[in-house]
C-alpha cells in the first residue's frame, strides 16, 4: 500500500520524534521529518515499488540510518500491554514468531488508539508469500519442489494459526481479525519485514528501515568463516555515542571501517540502535538497496513475496538417484544447477565420481574433491548426463519456454484492464490456462465483468509470479543444456587429438 502523501509525510515525522533519522548529525538536526539528509522515500515502478533513494551522493560503508532500540517492534516491547502478557503466559508452547503474529493482530484491533498506528498504517495490506497461494496458483509452479513447498507453506500457517486460535479469542480480537485470512496478512509481515534482534529470534520491525527494498549479494560476498572471524575480532565503534551526542570515530575512519563491513544492516548494542549502511557508492537519486541475505527465487517468493528477474543466487534441482548421492559425501541441498546453467561444484564432483567404476573411486576421490577432472570420456559422460536429463525435465513440462513467454504477455495485457472484447480473443488464442484462471476464479461466465475484481486482480499477480518463477527455472536448464553442448563440443575435440594436453577444471570453470 503507497498511502496518501499526508500519511507518509506524518509517518515521516512521528518516526522523526523517536529519534530514527539518517542524518549522521542526527542530535542536532531541526528537521521535522527522519529523512532528507541521506534518504528520500521515492517509487521505482520496476524495482520494488516504494523504496529508498539517495538524497545525496553516498559513499561506500557509510551509515545512512539509525532507528533507536526504543523504535523497534518487538515482543518485549508489545508484551508491556499487561492483558496482552497475562493471555500470552497462558500458552507457554506458542512459538515467539506465533506471539508476535498475535500481538501485531492485536495492536491492528487497537485502531488509532494503538501507540503504533502510524506505522501500523504504513505497512501493505497484501502480500504474495507462498503461504497465501491458491491451489490453481500453486499448481501454475509446475516444478514438483516448488509446488511442495507451497502446500508445506499453506499447512504450516493453517497449523500455526489454529494453535494461536485460543490465545486470539481470550484477547477478545474482533472477529474479522480471527480468520484465517488476516493471520497469513501477520504472518507474511512478520515473514518479510522483520529484521534480526539478539535476544529475540521472532526478530522485530524496523519502522523506515523497513522501506529499503532487496537486493541480492553479488559476488563479493566473503565466505561465512571469514565473516566469523571479522565479527569475533572487531570491537570497533563507529556509530555516534546516543548518551552525549559526541562522534568516537572521524568520518574518514567510519568510511574505512564500514568499507570493509560484511553487513548492510545489524542491532548495535553499543549505540542501541538498529544501524544501516551503504554497502555501495549511490549517486542522488538512486534506490538504496538492502541485503538481506542469500535466497533463490523460490525462498524470496515463500518469505518474500516477490522474485528477481536476475537473482545470482537462484538454482535449480534435478532429481539424482541414490546411488548418485551415496557417490559422495556432499550434502544433497550442494547438488544444483547454477543461474548461469553450469552445475556446482559439488555436482560436478559427485557426478564424475559417480561415473567413475566404484574400485577405482577410493583412489581418484582426492581429485574429485579438489575439482579436477578424472578423464575426458568420464566428463564427456557426465556433460551428456546432465543434458539429457535438462531436456527430459524440459520435455515433461505441461508448457514449453516459448509458451510461457506469451502466456506472461498476456498476462500483463489482462493486467491493463482489457476491453471484454479483447479477453474474449485472449481466451479464444491463449489455450486452456487463460480460461483456467477465469474458471478458478468464478468469472468463466462473467468474463465481461471490467475491470476484474480485487480477489481476481491478486489472483493473477500471484499467478503472474508462479509463470515468472517457472519461466526462469527452464531457463537454468536451457542454460545447462547449452553450457553442457559447449563442453561437449570443446572436449570431444580433446578426445581426438593425441596431442592436446588434458583438459583441467576448477569447480565450474574451464581453462581452455
Amino acid at each position: 500500500m503507497e498511502g496518501d502523501p499526508g500519511s507518509l509525510e506524518s509517518f515521516l515525522k512521528w518516526a522523526a520524534t523517536l529519534g530514527i533519522s539518517d542524518s549522521t548529525d542526527q542530535f542536532q538536526s531541526e528537521s521535522p521529518s527522519c529523512l532528507g539528509s541521506t534518504l528520500l522515500v521515492s517509487y521505482f515502478p520496476d524495482a520494488g515499488g516504494r523504496g529508498l533513494a539517495a538524497a545525496r551522493e553516498l559513499g561506500k560503508g557509510e551509515l545512512i540510518l539509525r532507528v533507536p532500540k526504543s523504535a523497534l517492534m518487538t515482543r518485549e516491547r508489545l508484551l508491556k500491554d499487561q492483558k496482552l502478557a497475562s493471555c500470552v503466559n497462558r500458552y507457554p508452547n506458542l512459538s515467539s514468531t506465533q506471539i508476535l503474529i498475535v500481538c501485531l493482530l492485536a495492536e491492528m484491533g487497537k485502531g488509532k488508539d494503538s501507540w503504533w498506528y502510524p506505522y501500523l498504517m504504513q505497512l501493505p495490506r497484501t502480500y504474495d508469500t507462498l503461504g497465501g497461494f491458491t491451489g490453481f496458483e500453486t499448481q501454475a509452479l509446475q516444478v514438483d519442489d516448488a509446488t511442495w513447498a507451497t502446500e508445506k507453506a499453506i499447512s504450516k500457517a493453517k497449523l500455526d494459526w489454529k494453535e494461536a486460535l485460543p490465545l486470539m479469542k481470550d484477547l477478545e480480537l474482533r472477529p474479522q481479525l480471527l480468520t484465517f485470512r488476516s493471520w497469513l496478512w501477520a504472518s507474511a509481515t512478520v515473514s518479510s519485514r522483520t529484521m534480526h534482534i539478539p535476544w529475540d529470534n521472532a526478530g522485530c520491525l524496523c519502522p523506515v528501515g523497513d522501506f529499503f527494498n532487496y537486493a541480492a549479494p553479488g559476488e563479493e560476498s566473503l565466505p561465512s568463516e571469514v565473516v566469523e572471524s571479522w565479527r569475533q575480532s572487531s570491537s570497533l565503534q563507529v556509530c555516534s555515542s546516543v548518551n552525549d551526542g559526541t562522534t568516537e570515530k572521524s568520518e574518514t575512519d567510519v568510511f574505512d571501517i564500514h568499507s570493509q563491513r560484511l553487513t548492510d544492516a545489524e542491532y548495535r548494542d553499543d549505540v542501541a540502535a538498529y544501524c544501516f549502511y551503504a554497502m555501495e557508492k549511490y549517486k542522488k537519486g538512486e534506490q538504496v538497496l538492502l541485503s538481506y541475505g542469500t535466497y533463490t527465487n523460490l525462498e524470496l517468493l515463500e518469505h518474500y513475496g516477490f522474485i528477481l528477474n536476475a537473482n545470482p543466487n537462484d538454482k535449480a534441482f534435478i532429481h539424482l538417484e541414490a546411488d548418485i548421492h551415496s557417490s559422495s559425501s556432499w550434502a544433497k541441498d550442494s547438488l544444483y544447477i547454477q543461474q548461469d546453467g553450469k552445475p556446482s561444484f559439488a555436482l560436478l564432483s559427485t557426478l564424475r565420481l559417480w561415473a567413475t567404476p566404484p574400485n577405482q573411486r577410493r583412489s581418484l576421490g582426492h581429485l574429485a574433491y579438489s575439482g579436477s577432472q578424472l578423464s575426458v570420456d568420464n566428463e564427456i559422460s557426465i556433460m551428456r548426463w546432465m543434458r539429457n536429463n535438462c531436456c527430459v525435465l524440459l520435455e515433461n513440462f505441461p508448457t514449453a519456454v516459448e509458451e510461457d513467454v506469451l502466456l506472461l504477455h498476456l498476462i500483463n495485457k489482462m493486467q491493463d484492464n482489457p476491453s471484454p472484447k479483447e479477453i474474449e480473443q485472449m481466451l479464444s488464442t491463449s489455450g486452456d490456462d487463460v480460461g483456467a484462471f477465469f474458471k478458478a476464479c468464478g468469472l468463466l461466465k462473467e468474463s465481461n465483468e471490467i475491470p476484474l475484481p480485487k480477489k481476481a486482480r491478486r489472483s493473477m499477480g500471484r499467478w503472474k509470479l508462479a509463470v515468472q518463477w517457472r519461466l526462469r527455472y527452464k531457463n537454468i536448464l536451457v542454460n545447462c543444456v547449452s553450457y553442457c553442448n559447449e563442453a561437449l563440443n570443446f572436449l570431444s575435440s580433446q578426445n581426438h587429438s593425441s596431442n592436446r594436453t588434458m583438459v583441467t577444471s576448477f569447480g565450474n570453470n574451464y581453462i581452455f
